[in-house]
């Protein structure tokens, strides 16, 4: 869709559960939710957008943040509005369903340390009620014996088994665990990468790289290769003038040519981004601040790789003074500001 790849099993999925809730099919109870769950940046919410455009539907959306409140009720009371709202959609003429994105962020239990608010109960019960009688959902407030039409629902999670057990019940909800494989990788990433001209092997090569990342962290790559295009502008531009060239500026927005995506360039940004992942979890300053008036090890890494004395500065092409800036070093010079590697050991 749009030079973007859908999963094929993915889509079947979800265009089938859809399908179904709008057929009137004999002694058949069709669950009216598809919870879709799986792995942190898998693209579950990017697919199911891509299967909506697909077919032409414009959803009714919902977020884990919708979920609570600090009025009692008033979650719930969303929820019912906003399934009404998909209900006079199709009462219109055109398909709609209700998508509710990290279900599990806003209703789930996420360990003892979750408060378990009224509010939590409310929208459970309330989705609860919902699947059971989906075309009889009434507003807070009125009644009315008129039926509404029947309106798939689709929420998306990492974890279900945080949420309510009943309400995941196989009578309501229909659950799809996603984890793309090694062709549904590629070809997400062929998208990704679609208007840099990277070849497909590269791509390949890419994703093999890094098997054990998620679907978002290809995009961050792509991304991280813009900087030196970006670091460069605001060289051209100066740092003082990057407010009045951005915001409300008469100029057009800067523009930037392709950088040239290379399989070595693509692999490099890739092992750094896997070494900030890894310094989050292994550096654990939390702690160590609770313990000691330290850093721990946050500097530890820099100071063995030596980038700790100063190598920032040159990013920017700021004239500073260079020479050795280590006081264990022979040549320590205390006037340097940029250590230049002239730095002599005994």
């Amino acid at each position: 869709m749009n030079g973007y790849y859908i999963a094929p099993a993915f889509m079947d999925k979800l265009v089938v559960h859809i399908a179904k809730n709008f057929m009137d099919l004999p002694n058949i109870k069709v669950p009216l939710i598809l919870g879709i769950w799986g792995g942190k940046g898998q693209g579950k919410s990017f697919q199911c957008e891509l299967v909506f455009a697909k077919m032409g539907i414009n959803p009714i959306m919902m977020s884990a943040g919708e979920l609570e409140s600090g009025n009692a009720g008033e979650p719930a009371k969303l929820i019912r509005q906003r399934y009404r709202e998909a209900a006079d959609r199709i009462a219109k003429g055109k398909m709609c369903v209700l998508f509710i994105n990290d279900l599990d962020a806003g209703a789930g239990r996420l360990g003892n340390t979750t408060q378990y608010t009224v509010n939590n109960q409310m929208v459970n019960a309330t989705l609860m009620n919902i699947a059971d009688n989906p075309t009889n959902v009434q507003l807070p407030g009125m009644y009315n014996q008129q039926e509404n039409p029947r309106v798939p629902i689709i929420v998306t999670g990492n974890d279900f088994s945080t949420l309510y057990a009943p309400l995941i019940r196989d009578g309501r909800m229909e659950k799809f665990y996603w984890a793309p494989t090694r062709e549904d990788r590629i070809g997400v990433c062929g998208g990704i990468f679609r208007s840099d001209n990277v070849p497909r092997e590269d791509i390949v090569k890419l994703v093999d790289a890094f098997p054990g990342q998620s679907i978002d962290f290809f995009g961050a790559i792509r991304a991280r290769v813009y900087d030196d295009e970006v670091r460069n502008w605001i060289t051209s531009i100066g740092i003082e003038n990057i407010g009045k060239r951005l915001v409300n500026s008469k100029d057009p927005p800067p523009t930037f040519e392709k950088p040239k995506m290379t399989l070595e360039k693509l692999l490099e940004y890739g092992n750094m981004l896997v070494r900030e992942q890894e310094n989050v979890k292994r550096v654990q300053l939390s702690d160590k601040y609770l313990k000691e008036a330290a850093l721990g090890d946050a500097n530890e890494d820099s100071m063995k790789n030596g980038t700790f004395y100063g190598k920032a500065a040159q990013q920017v092409h700021v004239p500073v003074p260079e020479g050795c800036t280590d006081p264990s070093a022979k040549n320590f010079d205390p006037t340097a500001r940029s250590d230049d590697g002239s730095c002599v050991y005994n």
